[in-house]
């Protein structure tokens, strides 16, 4: 109820939800969103342990600091971290990640030598900005309620205000700036009320300059900065390339002689400031304690006792060697699983794998083994919570594990393809969350390791997540159309916009949506049609999301997939319409299915949505048990995954 009163949004999204898709999915989806866990922290000092290929600056025993969570190993990107000069402590440098805020801010303010900057908010980030400030040749003024704060600003050569006392903060700022107004304000507090906006444009001179650092309210008044003609900026975290998955993600550094200061970049400054003691971050510490105790400082943090920079200790090598660091699984229960039952292990512990796969494959009674992913975090959580034996971030030593018979792959879709291979010619049995692959290359790299194990005696089970065929009103639409020839199809899909920055728009890694998702209803309508696809086109909108997908089927059927995310998310989010021999069935998200038309059937309805997901899972288990009959036929996989990729495409358009 907290977060709810927090994000009065939110709460708007999750009541349009309830309308469309009922209210048992509705809380799932909220509990299962608030269930996830998130690494805390992202200021790190550690050393190199092991750097990827094409890593260059960096070798295993250097010492650096990175935006890496709390944690005794951490992978970080390769342009979120930086070297440590020699004679900088790792308890120094463990400040340079905030201190790259402050700096950004700074930047944005654009000081020159001599003028007059207010600094509003006295905490971690603001007594570096101070500082920061002081080493460009600035007159500082720095404006707190916490007095230890302001003394402590006063001795790193501020003048300072005392917000609790009487004095007017705009009164004194004229005087700082001997009757000037300022040339600019840093807002590094954080608050909910819009005085501080409202004050740092009261102090400046005309045309001066605010950058809002940390959290204030934001209802500007016109007359404010009409007059003095005012810029206002937001500052965001570390510098360029924060949020830029292309930077932070992939290493693609920005021209120096265009972007001069990264987030890399200024890391790097910060920590040449504090070499050169020009900043001072001894007095910012207030509390120590080990990483066995952190609960401690977490609650420290929540209650009422002063706090400042709080440092967590790690173990040292010597009390903790690389070699146990290395360890890379888990065991989490030692409860001996019965022998009849198949034994399954998971790759990715993601919210759909956690909401939804998982729960389904913990449905069928089958032996979980084991869960791997690459957060170490997601996938303890997902061990824990669903009864799996161990979990790793190494995959390789799940596929080796013989006593496994089956995997389950929920990971982004570029890594689809590659272990779809790997598991066959480990052995295993595969069900892989859509798409199977991203191109058509992978998809005959993925019939060549089929091949492999038909020619060593293993017949794999390989199964694509396409669940809206295991729904029931789907099975009952099935039942409803059989001995009915030609079909026409109607599928309208209200997608829903995501952001353009998303991965799945990423062409190498997400594929794109028609890929990612569309792929489903290709499935569902190829399946009611029981034809092999003959023609296919595909008509683009004004993005990549919103299309039309037409389908000619062998038995004469036909169909249209709108396939749409400029709608209303008010809208029900997925309609099937089918139309055979003089009858009508219309399918509404997948909790109303209706007939018009039919002898003995009408409507039927269900209390919550059901998209199939437990059916798909028992359907692929049941077949692992059996070890023959593949739930959906590999040819129908087949022709399903090269029509959506030469949809995504758009090939045939051409």
């Amino acid at each position: 109820m907290g977060k709810a009163r927090q994000q009065p949004d939110r709460v708007k999204q999750v009541l349009a939800k309830v309308r469309t898709d009922g209210l048992a999915p509705t809380f799932q989806a909220v509990f299962d969103k608030l269930d996830q866990p998130l690494p805390l922290g992202y200021c790190n000092v550690g050393t190199v342990m092991q750097v990827g290929s094409g890593v260059s600056g960096f070798n295993p025993g250097d010492r650096v600091v990175s935006n890496g969570k709390h944690a005794e190993v951490v992978a970080v990107p390769v342009n979120l971290c930086a070297a440590i000069p020699g004679n900088v402590s790792d308890e120094h440098a463990a400040f340079a990640v905030l201190g790259a805020i402050a700096l950004q801010g700074i930047r944005l303010i654009k000081p020159t030598l001599g003028e007059a900057v207010v600094v509003i908010g006295l905490g971690l980030v603001g007594i570096m900005t101070v500082q920061l400030l002081r080493a460009h040749g600035c007159r500082v003024l720095g404006l707190d309620f916490d007095r230890s704060k302001l003394e402590l600003a006063r001795l790193l050569g501020a003048e300072v205000i005392d917000l609790s006392a009487e004095a007017d903060p705009v009164v004194v700022a004229q005087t700082f700036s001997r009757g000037r107004g300022v040339d600019g304000v840093i807002i590094a507090a954080s608050t909910k009320s819009d005085e501080p906006v409202h004050q740092a444009a009261q102090m400046c001179r005309k045309r001066g300059r605010i950058v809002l650092v940390g959290v204030s309210g934001l209802k500007l008044a016109r007359a404010d900065f009409y007059e003095k003609e005012l810029t206002f900026q937001v500052s965001c975290s570390y510098g360029p390339g924060r949020y830029d998955s292309n930077y932070e993600e992939k290493g693609q550094d920005y021209p120096v002689g265009f972007v001069r200061w990264t987030e890399q970049r200024n890391f790097e400054a910060v920590l040449d400031m504090i070499a050169e003691g020009r900043l001072d971050v001894s007095p910012l510490i207030s509390h120590r304690y080990d990483l066995a105790d952190a609960q401690k400082a977490y609650d420290l943090i929540a209650g009422t006792e002063p706090s400042l920079g709080i440092v967590l200790k790690y173990p040292s090598e010597d009390q903790q060697p690389f070699a146990s660091l290395a360890r890379r699984s888990v065991s989490v229960s030692s409860v001996p699983a019965a022998a009849d039952r198949i034994s399954i292990g998971v790759i990715g512990a993601g919210s759909y794998a956690t909401a939804v796969l998982i729960p389904a494959f913990a449905a069928t009674g089958a032996r979980l083994a084991t869960v791997a992913s690459n957060a170490g975090v997601s996938g303890l959580h997902a061990a824990r919570k669903f009864g799996f034996e161990s979990t790793t971030t190494d995959t390789a030593t799940l596929l080796e594990d013989a006593a496994i018979s089956a995997i389950v792959i929920a990971t982004r879709h570029n890594s689809h393809a590659d272990l779809v291979c790997r598991a066959l010619d480990a052995g295993k049995h595969v069900f892989v969350e859509k798409p199977l692959a991203l191109t058509l290359d992978e998809i005959t790299e993925i019939e060549a390791a089929r091949q492999r194990s038909l020619d060593r005696g293993f017949f794999p089970i390989i199964m694509v997540g396409f669940n809206r065929r295991f729904a029931p009103q789907i099975v009952k639409m099935k039942n409803l159309l059989a001995g009915t020839a030609a079909k026409a199809f109607v599928m309208t899909v209200n997608a829903g916009a995501i952001p353009p920055n998303h991965w799945i728009f990423d062409r190498e890694v997400g594929g794109g949506r028609v890929i990612g998702e569309a792929c489903h209803f290709v499935d569902l309508l190829h399946y009611l049609a029981e034809s092999p696809i003959v023609r296919r086109s595909a008509n683009y909108g004004e993005s990549e999301d919103v299309l039309s997908i037409q389908l000619a089927f062998g038995n004469g059927s036909i169909g249209t997939i709108h396939y749409l995310a400029n709608g209303s998310k008010s809208f029900p989010k997925e309609r099937l319409e089918v139309f055979a021999a003089g009858k009508v069935l219309q399918l509404d998200n997948f909790r109303s299915l209706h007939g018009y038309g039919w002898q003995g059937f009408s409507r039927m309805k269900l209390w919550r949505q059901d998209k199939g997901q437990k059916g798909c899972a028992a359907a692929f288990v049941g077949a692992v048990k059996r070890g023959t009959g593949s739930p959906i036929d590999w040819n129908d996989l087949l022709e399903v995954s090269r029509t959506t990729i030469e949809l995504a495409g758009r090939e045939i358009n051409q």
